[in-house]
């Protein structure tokens, strides 16, 4: 089963673009891209998993597990309009269950790695890690990014990077992270920004 995280430091990111670019690197595999969560969106509009198909091309799934209307954190989207939550279990059954008809299952997160999606506090990292995943964080080029990278440490030494993360800096070059996460399948298409294989 391959299935990769796409999460961010924010919203409106690029983590919808870089989902797409990732899919698109994969053309001649099987790529369903997961949301589990979609929010501020009314019924009908087409959601950010359409949108990555629809740029990466035909051979891609879309999927969404639920959608709110109001573009809030998901947990507090799916209390305000008297929905159920997205929990990470269910992420995970339906991450699973996609990973058996398809080589490559992107699952796109809302907002940041750590938003909330149930009352308990669960979030998308508490996904991955059901999933045995690893998380690619789309975040800004420049200084704010160094904080996510952990590049930018006061004595300049290299910092740590946790394994199996890869980090792409919106408009700094897409994307090498498939090798740098040892996919079995992977090409690269890019530039690494920052990966545990540095």
């Amino acid at each position: 089963m391959t299935v990769l995280v796409v999460s961010g430091t924010g919203t409106e990111i690029g983590k919808t673009v870089v989902t797409a670019a990732v899919a698109a690197a994969f053309q001649d595999r099987r790529v369903a891209v997961l949301k589990p969560a979609q929010t501020g969106l009314a019924p009908g509009e087409p959601g950010d998993a359409a949108e990555a198909a629809r740029l990466a091309g035909a051979h891609v799934t879309a999927v969404e597990l639920a959608r709110f209307p109001e573009p809030l954190a998901p947990e507090t989207a799916a209390r305000r309009a008297g929905l159920p939550p997205v929990r990470p279990y269910e992420i995970a059954e339906a991450a699973q269950k996609l990973a058996t008809e398809h080589d490559l299952v992107l699952v796109e997160g809302a907002g940041g790695l750590l938003v909330r999606y149930d009352g308990e506090g669960s979030t998308l990292a508490d996904a991955a890690r059901l999933l045995a995943a690893p998380v690619l964080i789309v975040a800004p080029a420049g200084l704010a990014g160094q904080g996510v990278s952990g590049r930018g440490r006061r004595d300049g030494t290299p910092a740590r990077k946790s394994p199996g993360s890869c980090l792409v800096g919106r408009g700094a070059g897409v994307l090498g992270c498939a090798s740098a996460m040892r996919n079995p399948f992977a090409r690269s298409t890019g530039t690494v920004v920052d990966s545990a294989d540095e």
